[in-house]
């Protein structure tokens, strides 16, 4: 089994108006005469090639931030009502592809440990995938009364930040501390049990989360600054620290986070001869840093926003992350370390949080 535990899934399927329950190529020709994205058909995800690779888990976001006009490379909503509007048109998909029996929602601990039987019983192209609900940024949230509402939903995680300044906390390429209102979040995803994720949270920020948070925490799709220098990164000294949290980091499949000097826009994939092997560079990285393999995962990011252009040249679609633990196996990695990379020190984490 393979656990991504990062996909923007309903981002694809309701504002990429992709229908996720075809094949990827199917998927790219309906869309090969579009230009209004850059990673029109170059997609890389479907329910279908997810299941080729055996990820029979993942965690699917809901992804809605505001724009701020003083920020504004990346777009967003005009107001938070309106992002929470996209957050719920989202989940509703969720809900469709739960009853067309694509998907099962994990919730808990005895839903968690259900699927794994069922993985293990049964044959698993037939199985829905399952997945885990969690908030990329916040800005959707109108108030903490809707963080309650959402976790009554089945949300399960949240990052309080994306890109540029948010409403309650600041995020890549910002810089500055949680706001008062952000304080309150972190009290409020204390209270309701849920799992913080670090990923795109400032420097500022990032620290201070782990000073104010007593609960769980992960980075659900991050890779290494020592390798390719950004404030997107970790560096080794927030590696070590989420390290000592008991935490598991994602390590992400989006090229510009995989190798240095990357130009967006510009550097292609064939350009550095961008392959899987850069992943197993930054997950290598992060091992080593912890002194085992116990730390790392799979965070993918397929399809957040890009595509085949900006994706290793090894990888047609997601099916191709099976081939990611021979290429660990082939720099020392024992099966048991592979495994763990794979799927089981995301499960570990999460029966620790959920218990």
């Amino acid at each position: 089994m393979i656990f991504d535990a990062h996909l923007d899934l309903a981002m694809n399927a309701v504002e990429w108006n992709r229908d996720l329950t075809r094949p990827v190529a199917e998927i790219r020709a309906s869309e090969a005469h579009l230009r209004d994205r850059p990673d029109r058909g170059r997609g890389t995800v479907s329910l279908p090639e997810m299941r080729r690779a055996g990820i029979g888990l993942c965690v699917a976001t809901q992804i809605a931030r505001v724009e701020h006009h003083a920020w504004s490379p990346v777009a967003g909503w005009r107001s938070p009502a309106q992002a929470w509007a996209m957050t719920q048109a989202q989940l509703a998909w969720y809900r469709t592809m739960e009853e067309a029996g694509e998907m099962v929602q994990i919730r808990d601990l005895a839903g968690l440990e259900k699927y794994l039987a069922l993985w293990n019983t049964e044959s698993t192209a037939s199985l829905p995938i399952g997945y885990i609900l969690s908030l990329e940024g916040a800005d959707s949230l109108v108030s903490l009364a809707h963080l309650e509402r959402s976790a009554s939903q089945g949300l399960r995680a949240i990052g309080p930040a994306h890109y540029g300044p948010g409403i309650y906390a600041n995020g890549t390429d910002a810089t500055g501390g949680f706001n008062a209102r952000g304080r309150e979040l972190l009290r409020e995803i204390a209270r309701l049990g849920l799992i913080l994720d670090v990923t795109h949270l400032c420097d500022d920020c990032f620290w201070e989360a782990l000073d104010l948070f007593p609960g769980p925490v992960w980075a659900s799709h991050h890779n290494c600054r020592a390798l390719v220098p950004h404030n997107r990164q970790l560096s080794d000294e927030m590696i070590r620290a989420l390290i000592a949290r008991g935490a598991v980091i994602g390590a992400v499949l989006d090229g510009w986070m995989m190798v240095p000097n990357w130009v967006r826009g510009k550097t292609t994939p064939q350009t550095p001869g961008l392959t899987l092997a850069h992943l197993a560079e930054h997950i290598d990285h992060i091992c080593q840093l912890a002194g085992n393999a116990l730390h790392i995962g799979i965070g993918s990011d397929l399809d957040g926003a890009f595509g085949t252009e900006q994706t290793p040249t090894d990888l047609d679609t997601i099916a191709d992350l099976v081939r990611l633990p021979t290429l660990l196996k082939a720099r020392g990695y024992a099966a048991a370390d592979t495994a763990n990379i794979a799927h089981g020190n995301f499960l570990r984490f999460l029966r620790t949080a959920w218990s």
